[in-house]
């Protein structure tokens, strides 16, 4: 077996970062008509697509550029400071491009037989679904909420509940295997496109199946095809950093335009000379630097870990799921002391900063992203509480 490493072509992920810096105006500029149309617009998948931005997820042989996923964590932080909803579109198909890699190796070839640029989207709530055992594989019905991105998708990763309490499985259909049910009427993160999916008695093969429990953690399929340092990394421990990484991003976002509409201002009122909005702005953007500091200190310790051989343990575990949601708290707390400071304005349409305000709160909700569970857990783990003497 190969060592892993860290080594990555840092000129690359410059590269990436550049193109995605680019794409922050245009983003901008789009964002109420993503918010008009609730989903991603044809010209921004383009965009995503020709960018080469997604592949960063893609292993290698897929098209993938050799970089690791805290790349695709770095361009999801500046495409949300455009727009919330591509940035939360992008950072999921990037991360479900870098699942496929756990799959067994003919379910990797049938996905990317359309090309590297193919896109999948999830519904991820087992309790949604059943999947009865058929021969060479599962007979699947259901309906999964919330599957952002689906209309550019042509696949789909539902999860199922397996016959024990514990189990699970994530199966992936073709998009002609189901069927988009438009629910999407939200108060944030309007764009994002996250419809219904609906599954009819529809026969998925064994080799479609996963079980992301094992992924990355005693099952090593990513890491044999493509030795890539991220599939050391138990899959449930690098889940969910993909959806704080654009929160991190919507927040900077109402921080630079806080700062573009008071820069250069004088005088009474809302101004540049406001010490209590210089104060508000100070504090909103420590808190934001805060979040990606920590965002990047547990991924890079993460594949510190990897590289090292080192285990996971149950502390770790709980400790990450702490932390990406204590990054979303951040992120809602800046923004909120932005936009209580930006007056009447602030709560038309017009506005960026309400966009900001209404799609920070509602990525916030998900639930890799809330805050009472994970810091439970956590003081839970700390203590010893329910542990055997």
């Amino acid at each position: 077996m190969s060592t892993p490493t860290t080594q990555q072509p840092a000129a690359l992920r410059d590269e990436l970062l550049c193109r995605a810096t680019e794409l922050v105006p245009v983003l901008r500029e789009r964002a109420a008509r993503t918010e008009h149309l609730r989903q991603m617009p044809p010209e921004t998948v383009q965009d995503l697509v020709s960018s080469g931005l997604i592949r960063i997820g893609n292993p290698r042989r897929y098209g993938g550029h050799g970089v690791e996923m805290d790349a695709a964590f770095d361009v999801a932080w500046e495409l949300g400071r455009g727009c919330g909803s591509t940035g939360w579109c992008y950072a999921l198909w990037t991360i479900h491009n870098w699942w496929l890699g756990h799959f067994p190796e003919e379910a990797q070839e049938e996905f990317f037989a359309g090309g590297p640029d193919t896109l999948f989207s999830s519904g991820l709530n087992p309790a949604a679904g059943k999947a009865e055992p058929a021969d060479g594989g599962f007979r699947v019905s259901g309906r999964w909420g919330f599957s952002s991105g689906c209309d550019a998708a042509s696949w789909v990763m539902v999860a199922v509940a397996g016959p024990g309490p514990a189990d699970l499985r994530w199966l992936l259909l073709p998009r002609g295997s189901y069927e988009i049910i438009d629910t999407w009427f939200a108060a944030g993160m309007r764009g994002t496109g996250s419809k219904d999916i609906v599954v009819k008695d529809v026969f998925v093969p064994a080799h479609r199946s996963l079980d992301p429990n094992r992924a990355g953690d005693g099952e090593w399929t990513g890491w044999t095809l493509h030795e890539r340092l991220s599939y050391r990394v138990p899959l449930r421990c690098l889940t969910g950093w993909d959806l704080a990484a654009p929160v991190v991003g919507m927040a900077q976002g109402a921080i630079d335009e806080f700062i573009a509409r008071l820069r250069g201002t004088s005088g009474p009122g809302r101004t540049s000379d406001g010490v209590p909005l210089q104060l508000r702005l100070a504090e909103a953007s420590a808190e934001v630097d805060a979040a990606r500091a920590l965002h990047r200190h547990d991924v890079r310790e993460m594949f510190d870990k990897a590289a090292r051989g080192l285990a996971f343990t149950e502390m770790d575990r709980v400790r990450y799921r702490r932390d990406k949601a204590f990054v979303a708290r951040l992120c809602v707390q800046a923004v909120n002391r932005l936009f209580e400071a930006s007056g009447a304005h602030a709560v038309l349409e017009s506005d960026p900063i309400q966009r900001f305000h209404r799609d920070v709160h509602g990525a916030s909700h998900h639930a890799a992203l809330t805050w009472d569970p994970p810091a439970e857990q956590f003081g839970r783990q700390a203590l010893g509480v329910g542990k055997s003497p």
